[in-house]
């Protein structure tokens, strides 16, 4: 049955990772075809919001206090709004391969946060993965500055999907306990609710202009696997990994999205890869493992406790 359970989890991360790493080269090829990026976030947020509605007139039913409602709107700000509206927008200005490669920079803002918000221990692991991932990030966005091409880069849409992760890495440390109270469709029904009172008085209009052309049947495919796959079901499958997993074991499948990305990308004529993007992603993953593999501040007192005892 364990092992069963265990399977079931890493199949979930496995399927939602790579959902999100061919949900880069489709989006983008959706944001060249008749949509932008104002559109796809707005089509993105609504769109899963009206999906977990349903599904959650099918879940158990779950109790939330007001307070809890209200933290929500904090929530739905930091890990969608800004997460997904500069996401999105960075993936139309930058290259699909450069969107997924700055993704996996999500735990080394997480390990900043935590020590300055949790006062978890920086320690010479973790700083050697930080400068590691900071300096594959920088070889990006100066690859990026020197061709300013949507297929092999643009410094603005790497700085937007750079603050994307910055964003999402703010939103589990300020909110994970709250995260951690209700089942995936009671968080993300309230989450997508107030992210779509918040987005859509300022884009509708927009939105409603670039409606009003027509606009190719393939770019709808596109939308509604970044609506429906690349959104409601990696958001689901995420949280299913999340419950069994260990954090270190649910961060080594962000290396499948953009492995996935990036041969996706090629095929697709929509990226190229540079010899500074292998050096990039080498830098990048070697620095997320050495953060992930590095100790919590929850280790360190087990061990000393441990040690105190042998004694």
């Amino acid at each position: 049955m364990k092992d069963n359970k265990a399977l079931i989890a890493h199949l979930s991360m496995f399927g939602a990772c790579a959902g999100w790493g061919l949900m880069a080269p489709v989006g983008k090829d959706a944001m060249t075809h008749g949509f932008d990026g104002i559109t796809m976030v707005t089509f993105r947020v609504v769109g899963a919001c009206l999906l977990f509605w349903l599904a959650s007139l099918f879940a158990p039913k779950e109790h939330v206090p007001l307070r809890d409602k209200l933290m929500f709107i904090g929530a739905g700000l930091f890990g969608l709004v800004c997460n997904q509206c500069c996401y999105t927008i960075g993936l139309s200005i930058t290259s699909p391969i450069n969107a997924s490669i700055v993704t996996t920079s999500m735990p080394i803002f997480a390990m900043l946060l935590a020590a300055i918000i949790l006062k978890e221990p920086i320690t010479g692991k973790k700083a050697t993965g930080v400068l590691m991932g900071c300096s594959g990030a920088l070889i990006l966005i100066l690859t990026s500055a020197a061709h300013a091409s949507d297929k092999v880069g643009d410094i603005r849409g790497d700085l937007f999907c750079l603050f994307a992760q910055f964003s999402f890495a703010l939103y589990l440390s300020l909110f994970n306990p709250l995260i951690r109270r209700y089942n995936v469709f009671t968080i993300n029904k309230y989450m997508f609710s107030w992210a779509t009172l918040m987005l859509l008085p300022f884009t509708f209009g927009h939105v409603s202009e670039v409606l009003a052309e027509p606009i190719p049947a393939k770019t709808w495919w596109e939308v509604a696997y970044v609506v429906c796959i690349g959104t409601f079901f990696g958001y689901i499958l995420t949280m299913i990994g999340q419950r069994t997993l260990r954090p270190t074991v649910v961060s080594v499948y962000n290396y499948v999205q953009p492995i996935v990305s990036v041969a996706a990308s090629l095929l697709m004529g929509i990226g190229i890869l540079k010899p500074t993007h292998a050096l990039a992603v080498v830098l990048v993953f070697s620095g997320v493992w050495l953060v992930t593999k590095s100790k919590s501040r929850r280790d360190i007192e087990m061990a000393r406790k441990k040690s105190e005892e042998a004694q």
